[in-house]
């Protein structure tokens, strides 16, 4: 099917606008033979989440418990800690991996209020993935209550988050750096509300409907006249 619609210039003359999550997605679609010229950036949004005003603890995990989502390397990272602990919200195929580990209070599958309500209560998020990710929903909404994330400088993630700015970034896979940036973490709790302020302001200028409605009309506005 490729191969067929490549021959016959399905993709160049057919398509008048790819959309794409990040830049990271878009590079990676024109690898793979897109024009660039068509393919526009708009990323995921969420609905506007009230600001989180009260004391912000400890470290967050959600999503799925999926080998891809490196769940081991932040068990490993928590082990290499002496009182570091995450609270993890999610179901999935290493969830009985986790289930003894003493560092982790498995929460399982919570509401989206819930989820959001602990997101208000959290000092960090924390995203160790040793996979590509797209554009998670879980990064923006984060955000949009005011919680800087930790997470793997891999794929889009190290586009969308700012290190030292909107959150902190280290190298995918590595227990030990991870470790690092969770021990900061846990010793600069005013340097992360601030990156959870920064991360705020990000989602206000960038990830809400309003502003997200305006990028996909540019695009609309764009095809129609392609």
């Amino acid at each position: 099917m490729l191969a067929l619609h490549r021959g016959l210039g399905t993709y160049r003359r057919k398509v008048s606008r790819y959309i794409a999550l990040s830049q990271f997605s878009r590079g990676k679609f024109i690898e793979g033979g897109l024009p660039d010229h068509l393919i526009a950036v708009k990323p995921n949004f969420v609905t506007p989440q009230r600001e989180g005003h009260g004391e912000r603890k400890g470290c967050l995990f959600v999503g799925r418990l999926s080998i891809e989502k490196g769940l081991h390397v932040l068990a490993n990272a928590l082990a290499k800690l002496p009182d570091a602990t995450c609270d993890v919200i999610g179901t999935g195929p290493q969830m009985h991996l986790l289930a003894d580990n003493t560092r982790v209070r498995l929460l399982g599958q919570q509401s989206e209020a819930a989820v959001l309500e602990a997101m208000h209560k959290a000092a960090y998020l924390v995203m160790p993935s040793i996979c590509y990710e797209q554009f998670p929903r879980t990064l923006v909404e984060a955000f949009a209550c005011g919680l800087p994330v930790v997470a793997s400088r891999l794929g889009p993630l190290g586009e969308l988050i700012e290190h030292g700015r909107t959150g902190l970034l280290f190298e995918p896979g590595s227990a030990g750096d991870l470790a690092d940036k969770l021990q900061f973490a846990a010793s600069a709790p005013q340097a992360m509300r601030q990156m959870g302020d920064n991360a705020r302001a990000e989602y206000a200028a960038k990830y809400t409907p309003q502003r997200n409605h305006d990028q996909l009309m540019e695009v609309y506005s764009a095809a129609m006249h392609h």
